[in-house]
């Protein structure tokens, strides 16, 4: 069986996720709800996701959805346990998943380099044209305005000596 994932989301009451899928060997679309147990607001929500994933009984349901996505819906069911309300959670979330253009990620450490890089390569991929999208133009050729004085910089002035 074949299950493609549609949407999903979480219930605070009582605490799950839901999936919304389609069959494709019944072609209906179907509702999927997958109780959370044993999660508090102090648990990891990256492990939880994770076994949730790696689940028997949800595994060929949840094929479609990566586990970035899980681990947001488990910020968000823990962001209500601990009190916040949802604007609250999703502000929270939407700050994490933001990269901020002047930050040096060399001064980074390994897991939150890590972090970063996978959000980036999610936007990417988001973002990506690929051959079989309808809008894809194979060579595009953009033309830059010459009006501004162009800035020069030390590395690109020719040196005396040659190499």
């Amino acid at each position: 069986m074949t299950y493609v994932a549609k949407k999903c989301g979480v219930c605070f009451q009582p605490p799950s996720i839901i999936l919304i899928y389609k069959d494709d060997d019944k072609d209906k679309t179907r509702q999927r709800v997958m109780p959370v147990r044993n999660f508090s607001e102090f648990s990891d929500c990256g492990l939880a996701a994770e076994q949730l994933k790696n689940n028997p009984r949800h595994k060929a349901y949840l094929e479609g959805v990566s586990l970035r996505q899980l681990k947001k819906l488990y910020g968000l069911l823990k962001g209500h346990l601990g009190g916040e309300s949802l604007a609250e959670s999703l502000e929270k979330l939407r700050q994490e998943e933001t990269i901020d253009p002047e930050e040096d990620m060399n001064k980074l450490d390994d897991t939150e380099l890590a972090k970063r890089k996978s959000i980036m390569d999610e936007l990417f991929e988001k973002n990506r044209r690929k051959k079989d999208d309808p809008d894809f133009i194979y060579d595009i050729e953009v033309e830059f305005p010459q009006d501004e004085q162009l800035e020069s910089c030390g590395w690109d002035m020719e040196s005396g000596e040659e190499i």
